[in-house]
């Protein structure tokens, strides 16, 4: 595995410490981890999106219009996996069927119900008679202003309403009003192509905010300028007698009067227009996907869109080839479909939801019934959830053909499905690059494992690694991996080169496979109070200081393997050493 003397990359340490490497005009670049902005942002919108993301965690009180009726203080107290991503609330939805059909309950405020409220009096809770009833789980915000980049005629061309050719889907699209295209007085602003949310009910990122600062916090703002009625016409009511509302609407903006002249609803769709789409890795090539593609998934889980390129359009989200893996249109899905009908989407119809970032949702399926089990199994509930077994999903046939492959070909299939928001060198799954992630016990697909090796395939392991998919794992990746390394970078033998880079050249062993040359360590690294034992001392002591390291320079004694947190690998590394050391 030696480093190629030839190289264009150069690592040294300073006189912190700290490795630099150069990077080369031209090399491919890691893509964002999920949760972080969009690569190509200019200084001022980084400002901004960092300026929204403190809002999108901000948590209103009542003073500042919070309620009267909400589900939620702040916005990611939902989109929390990650920051900005999906999660695992839902919020409840209710109805009636009768012989009328269906009744929204638009007397009563209409058929979402929020859980929480600012007193006793103001609380609301659906009707005895409401025979519909849905919890709908929180969706992820990542990559949101690419979706909304992609011009409305690339998504109704995949639209099929009447199924022309006879394949059983039929998509189509949902078409809405955005609230910023609404003036008074005036004509009814014009239709777009609805692709956010579970019924593909909204079409812009400001639309969104705007809609979920009420319904979600109960805080107005310019475009919804009166609080939700708890239970509609019903008492209690905003007015007196109760008084369930009694801050000045619009309340958007009381709380951020100190100098910030933007509104809340305009930072947080900052936020969330400048959120990356979530990584895949690797970026192409797997058989699974082909297999995917093969059964018919993809003629709803669309792979590929390309975002406008109208000057109008910010510069980073301009021209940008997506991957999210939806069409953004309605499709039935029979029983197992979402029944409570939103604008023009009916009752089973549910927005195709888009695959990237799959690895990082906990709850699965509209409802979020799949979210316990590993991600093998929570995919394969929700793949199977595609057939009603009455025939009246239009997903039917695709779950049937999946259903029907062999063992090894499902297994390509959520291998795929797998890379769907995994980061680049993230071997143990914890979104995170550490020293962990480049020598993972001597593991097949760890960094350090890889390092020279090749021909390496999309389906191998080790592609984890090829970040410029040339086949090997080499320098040009390895400073790839430099640049998103969030670990120690450390020199313990002092001899000007990053410990890590000693190990792949082959200067230093380190059979222990830690990630540290053997020649920096004890025989007995596990020993952490030097009595020659590695027992029940070590094992209490990683079990008592579980978690995260406190900051430097606290000491984290039993953080075994330095990636800064102890855990489970050094749960296993004390188990490894059990016993007397040699």
């Amino acid at each position: 595995m030696r480093i190629t003397g030839g190289s264009a990359v150069y690592f040294a340490v300073g006189a912190v410490g700290v490795v630099a490497a150069t990077t080369r005009a031209g090399h491919v670049a890691a893509q964002p981890a999920a949760g972080a902005p969009l690569s190509g942002l200019t200084a001022q919108q980084l400002v901004r999106f960092d300026t929204g993301k403190a809002r999108f965690a901000r948590s209103f009180s009542e003073p500042e219009g919070l309620g009267p009726i909400f589900n939620k203080t702040a916005c990611s107290d939902c989109h929390d996996s990650p920051f900005g991503g999906a999660g695992t609330e839902t919020v409840l939805w209710a109805g009636a069927n009768n012989k009328s059909g269906f009744d929204p309950l638009e007397e009563l405020g209409g058929s979402l119900f929020q859980m929480q409220a600012t007193s006793d009096i103001c609380e609301e809770s659906p009707p005895p008679f409401a025979n519909v009833i849905s919890q709908r789980v929180t969706t992820g915000t990542l990559g949101y202003g690419l979706i909304e980049a992609i011009p409305d005629g690339d998504i109704l061309a995949n639209a099929d309403a009447d199924d022309s050719d006879a394949d059983g889907i039929s998509g189509r699209a949902h078409l809405v009003e955005a609230l910023e295209d609404q003036c008074t007085p005036c004509e009814p602003g014009e239709l777009h192509v609805g692709r956010f949310g579970l019924k593909a009910q909204v079409a812009t990122v400001l639309t969104f905010a705007a809609e979920e600062s009420v319904n979600q916090l109960g805080i107005t703002n310019r475009f919804r300028g009166q609080d939700s009625d708890p239970n509609g016409d019903n008492p209690p009511s905003l007015a007196a007698p109760d008084n369930c509302d009694t801050i000045p609407d619009p309340e958007d903006g009381v709380s951020f009067g100190n100098g910030i002249d933007r509104e809340f609803i305009d930072v947080v769709t900052d936020f969330q227009r400048f959120l990356a789409a979530p990584p895949q890795t690797p970026r192409s090539g797997m058989a699974g996907e082909q297999r995917f593609v093969a059964i018919g998934c993809a003629d709803c889980h669309v792979p590929a869109f390309i975002t406008g390129c109208d000057e109008q359009i910010e510069q980073a989200l301009r021209c940008r080839t997506i991957t999210p893996y939806s069409d953004f249109l309605l499709h039935d899905m029979g029983l197992n479909g979402e029944p409570i009908p939103q604008g023009a989407a009916g009752s089973g119809e549910v927005k195709t939801p888009p695959l990237w970032g799959l690895t990082l949702r906990p709850a699965l399926w509209h409802d979020g019934r799949f979210n316990s089990g590993a991600f093998a199994e929570r995919t394969l509930g929700a793949i199977a959830a595609h057939d009603d077994g009455l025939g009246l999903s239009e997903a039917a046939a695709a779950a049937q053909a999946f259903e029907s492959l062999p063992a090894a070909e499902k297994a390509a299939v959520l291998s795929f499905l797998g890379s769907l928001g995994r980061r680049e060198f993230d071997v143990n799954l914890d979104h995170d690059v550490t020293i962990v992630d480049f020598h993972f016990f001597g593991g097949p697909d760890a960094f350090a494992t890889c390092f020279g090796s090749g021909p390496v395939t999309a389906d191998d392991p080790c592609a984890l690694h090829d970040v410029d998919r040339d086949g090997e794992v080499d320098d040009a990746d390895l400073e790839v991996f430099l640049s998103v390394y969030a670990g120690q970078r450390s020199d313990c033998n002092a001899n000007d080169v990053l410990d890590m880079i000693d190990i792949l050249d082959e200067t230093s062993v380190d059979a222990d496979n830690d990630g540290i040359p053997d020649e920096c360590q004890p025989t007995c690294p596990a020993d952490s109070d030097g009595d020659a034992l590695v027992g029940i001392t070590e094992f209490l002591g990683v079990l008592g200081m579980w978690g995260t390291c406190p900051p430097l320079p606290a000491p984290c004694p039993y953080d075994l393997t330095g990636d800064g947190v102890v855990g489970t690998e050094d749960f296993l590394t004390v188990i490894g050493f059990w016993g007397t050391c040699p």
